[in-house]
Order: structure tokens, then C-alpha cells, then sequence
């Protein structure tokens, strides 16, 4: 029975941005068992523990600010729950946060919106003309895209994924681009787009 819900805001680092969801996804339900953190599980064959990411990253991407909502069957105090797990997570995988949210919420993945990016880009450009592409980029009315899978082409439109776009900074061959684009049930954008 779930008594108490905890939403968990954490950062990936160097050490483990080439893993996949599904091991980050183990990584945690490894940490939190040997934590001894009273999880609530999943009914039927082959129960699961009830805890899940807000958005997938890409693999090879670090984060400053992903979060986990973890379901238990008794309470624990925030500074509890860090104090165990922290100890239990692998090199690259630290707890910035810990707070109680309300179980009758709506899941977490269905209220993200948006997701934030920093993208560092070689380039030998100015800081007018990468303003100016990146105004340009905004001022478009569509941005077609399309990739190959399963022998298939596909196309889209990028524009409606993209939010904001700025210039963070400029300097030794490489502009560190700021990007806020949608991450929600029906499209989500990806910054290597």
C-alpha cells in the first residue's frame, strides 16, 4: 500500500552518461533495496518497484536536475532517504534533493513540459552571427527534419519542439548554446537535433 511518495532530484555525471534508461533505471532499484527503503511494489508475475523518471535522457548526455518519484509502503524523512541511498549509488549519480509530494498527484512524466539543455558546438563564428542564426532559427515558421530507421525516412517538424534557444557563451572555438525544448507525451525534442 502506498503511504508516502518522494520526488527525487538527482545529477548524472561523466562516469555513467553512456548508460542506458533501463540500467539507470536498475542502477536505482539496486540502490534503494540495499538502502532498505521500504518500496512499494508493482501486483502480478513479476512485481516491480513503483518508481519512475519525469523524461528519459539520451545516452551520452549528463544532467544537473533529472527527477525520480520512488513509492513507499512506510514513511521516511527526506534526510533519511538521502542519508541511505546516497551511499548506495554508483560514482557519477548524486542526490541534490528530496521532498514529499502529494499521492494523489498526477505521474510524474505527465507533467513535464519542457527539458533544459546546454550544448557546447565548435564553431569559428562571431557572437553577432551566431545571435543572428539563432534569431533566425526562432523567426521560422517549420523546421523540417528527417532521419533514416528501419529503412524507412521519416520527417518532422522541429520547430514546434523548440522553445527557446540562446547564446550561454562563446570563446575557444566553441559556443555553449542554451536550449529549452518540449518533452511531453505527444513529441519531445532532442538537442543533438
Amino acid at each position: 500500500m502506498k503511504v508516502q511518495r518522494l520526488r527525487v532530484t538527482f545529477c548524472r555525471g561523466e562516469e555513467v552518461k553512456y548508460i542506458t534508461h533501463l540500467d539507470l533505471m536498475r542502477f536505482w532499484e539496486r540502490a534503494l533495496r540495499r538502502a532498505a527503503i521500504p518500496l512499494v511494489y508493482s501486483q502480478g508475475y513479476s512485481p516491480s518497484p513503483r518508481i519512475s523518471l519525469a523524461a528519459p535522457l539520451p545516452v551520452g548526455v549528463t544532467s544537473s536536475g533529472e527527477l525520480l518519484d520512488v513509492y513507499l509502503s512506510r514513511r521516511v524523512t527526506p534526510y533519511d532517504f538521502i542519508k541511505a541511498v546516497s551511499q548506495q549509488l554508483p560514482t557519477g549519480i548524486a542526490i541534490g534533493e528530496v521532498r514529499e509530494v502529494g499521492l494523489g498527484l498526477p505521474s510524474l512524466q505527465s507533467q513535464v513540459r519542457w527539458s533544459e539543455y546546454q550544448v557546447d558546438v565548435p564553431t569559428e563564428r562571431s557572437d553577432e552571427e551566431v545571435q543572428a542564426t539563432l534569431a533566425k532559427l526562432l523567426a521560422a515558421e517549420s523546421l523540417p527534419w528527417q532521419h533514416q530507421r528501419d529503412k524507412q525516412v521519416r520527417r518532422y517538424d522541429l520547430r514546434p519542439l523548440v522553445h527557446e534557444l540562446s547564446l550561454e557563451g562563446l570563446g575557444d572555438g566553441l559556443c555553449t548554446l542554451g536550449m529549452r525544448l518540449r518533452t511531453d507525451s505527444q513529441a519531445s525534442g532532442r538537442a543533438e537535433q
